[in-house]
């Protein structure tokens, strides 16, 4: 870190704490004072730049000249730096005028060269992209347990040898192998397939099903085993035994097997309470225990926060945590005769898992044609309450499964979903949005699919997707003309001026695409894998989102402290500089992406 002082210049910000304390001590020695009166040049385009500047006092006004004259690029105040480009390209890409007196701080340029050539952490932050300025931030906050793992590979965990056995392999063997090997499951290979037997399967079988000990083990094993790739991360191995409830997995190493990895292997590298509700919630027969389960989530995601976990990782876990609750609450709800006849879905950023505090519950359900169910308006009725007890405020929009429009048969879906898909009004294109990020948490899932399918017939309809699309734009940037960011001390609301585009826009490329992913990182992710989207702009949004997200989550859990409400607007002026410094480099991309929409669905 560095810490040195170079006559007011703190070198311990951001990005100055990347230079060791000898690079410190040379900015500190060579730095000097450069004074500018209002409405002088300190910079033209195309000029080498003296120095690099950091603002004391004033503002600086950085503009491009274009066909019709001056356009503004972006302004700067106390506190932040340019020139930076100038003095590593030897060039200025904009103009730099004084807007009132200004003093800043200026580093040599030949001096500003050499660090950057010296340290690449330095030199990332000025040559890179949002996401190198984002995994720097991270790098530096990221110093808990919990940062390690979020880096950890399955190959770096305890993976135990596999035991593997034939089906007709008889239990008490299958048993006195896991002994030998020291493991609690054995492999099964039946033909092609690879399912798995843990003790417990064997001892309910049994204790409970009648089972002899020289009774097949492949008959007491669940096909198919979930494999995971020894380079996956750890992390990634908690979220899917968190979503699947299952305890243990294949680990594979090039497609062949390595051994398996157990929740207990996983959890000794994992020092939060996450495992513990999700226990809870599996044990759980009453709707107090569940309640009692649901009220520790926001301390486990206070908590996890603070320990600098990756958002889109958290997101994941919380996700997994949810729709674990939201479907058991269902399946002590729901008699059982019905519960495989139904679907239980949860939309909007529930859908997505993407809402890490409880904002407001969306839901929906299909049921079968067939299905003749009187209660099931009392049934939706409760659930909805009882969501509502557990901390899940009602939806405003009153998309809820307590309400008839979000509760209908499959048929009945279907052509509402092509009756909206007709009419490319906002409030029909919204709905759409919200049923299209549906996922299926409990109940027979396949109810839902052919109703997700039906939107897709939009994709091909120029005119419904350009009104399924107009809305991504409609919210106004939060950016000043002068490149600033608006609010001033009610805050900026991140969710209309960034967190929605990004979304909307993403969930507007899957459908175009066909693209089935509901996160917007993974849909992110598989249209550039598509070549639907360029790889930098899309890692630029995903880390742009993954800063809005993290601001805002930061300012709700400071308001649930100070008992206010969880809102969705941030005070730049708060922020600490790098925070504030990602924050406008996050909504110059959402602009970037709310422009490339434009253009690419002719919106207005």
């Amino acid at each position: 870190m560095a810490a040195a002082t170079a006559i007011g210049l703190d070198l311990s910000q951001p990005p100055f704490d990347l230079l060791d304390a000898a690079q410190a001590r040379r900015v500190a020695a060579a730095t000097d004072i450069a004074w500018f009166k209002t409405g002088e040049r300190l910079l033209g385009a195309g000029e080498a730049s003296p120095s690099v500047y950091v603002i004391l006092k004033g503002r600086v006004l950085a503009s491009d000249q274009r066909a019709g004259g001056p356009e503004t690029f972006a302004e700067y105040e106390a506190g932040e730096l340019f020139g930076a480009f100038a003095a590593i390209a030897g060039r200025a890409r904009h103009t730099y005028t004084a807007l009132e007196d200004t003093l800043c701080f200026a580093i040599p340029a030949p001096l500003f060269v050499e660090l950057i050539a010296e340290n690449p952490q330095f030199s990332a932050y000025f040559h890179e992209s949002l996401a190198v300025k984002r995994r720097l931030l991270a790098a530096r906050d990221q110093s808990s347990d919990l940062a390690e793992l979020m880096l950890t590979r399955i190959r770096d965990a305890l993976v135990v040898e596999a035991a593997e056995a034939a089906p007709a392999t008889g239990i008490r063997e299958a048993v006195g192998l896991m002994r030998r090997l020291h493991t609690d499951c054995v492999l099964v290979r039946d033909g092609g397939r690879l399912g798995i037997a843990t003790r417990t399967d064997l001892l309910d079988a049994l204790a409970l099903g009648g089972a002899s000990p020289g009774d097949p083990v492949g008959a007491h094993a669940t096909f198919p085993a979930l494999a995971l790739d020894e380079g996956e991360l750890l992390f990634q191995a908690l979220v899917a035994m968190t979503q699947r409830h299952i305890h243990r997995v294949v680990v594979t190493r090039g497609g062949a097997v390595a051994g398996t990895l157990g929740l207990m292997e996983v959890l000794s590298h994992f020092s939060s309470k996450s495992h513990v509700i999700s226990f809870r919630l599996a044990r759980a027969t009453t709707v107090d225990e569940l309640r009692a389960a649901a009220a520790d989530l926001t301390d486990l995601v206070r908590t996890l926060s603070a320990q600098g976990a990756k958002m889109s990782f958290l997101m994941e876990l919380i996700g997994a945590l949810n729709a674990r609750l939201m479907g058991k609450l269902f399946e002590l709800l729901v008699p059982p005769e019905v519960r495989g006849r139904v679907c239980l879905v949860v939309l909007g950023s529930e859908g997505r898992r993407e809402q890490i505090l409880r904002t407001d519950q969306d839901n929906a359900l299909v049921l079968a044609d067939d299905l003749d169910w009187p209660d099931a308006e009392r049934v939706a009725v409760a659930y909805s309450e009882q969501l509502t007890a557990m901390g899940w405020p009602p939806c405003p929009g009153g998309v809820m499964v307590r309400n008839a429009p979000w509760r209908r048969t499959q048929s009945a879906w279907i052509a509402q979903v092509r009756d909206w898909s007709r009419r490319p009004e906002p409030e029909a294109m919204m709905n759409l949005a919200i049923l299209f990020d549906g996922h299926a948490v409990a109940g027979d899932a396949a109810l839902f699919e052919p109703v997700r399918q039906a939107m897709y017939a939009i994709a091909g309809d120029e005119i419904a997707l350009r009104g399924f699309a107009q809305p991504a734009v409609d919210f106004h940037s939060p950016l000043t003309l002068f490149g600033g960011i608006k609010g001033g001390g009610d805050g900026v609301d991140v969710k209309k001026g960034g967190i929605f585009p990004i979304v909307h826009g993403l969930r507007v490329m899957a459908l175009k695409h066909r693209v089935d992913a509901r996160n917007s990182f993974d849909r992110a992710e598989a249209l550039i894998a598509a070549h639907a989207l360029d790889a930098r702009f899309g890692r630029d949004l995903m880390q742009a989102l993954a800063v809005f997200i993290r601001l805002r989550l930061a300012e709700q859990i400071k308001a649930l402290r100070q008992g206010a409400a969880a809102e969705n607007r941030i005070v730049a002026s708060g922020l600490r500089r790098l925070d504030r410094d990602l924050l406008r480099d996050a909504l110059r991309v959402a602009g970037e992406f709310k422009g490339w929409l434009k253009t690419r669905f002719n919106l207005e």
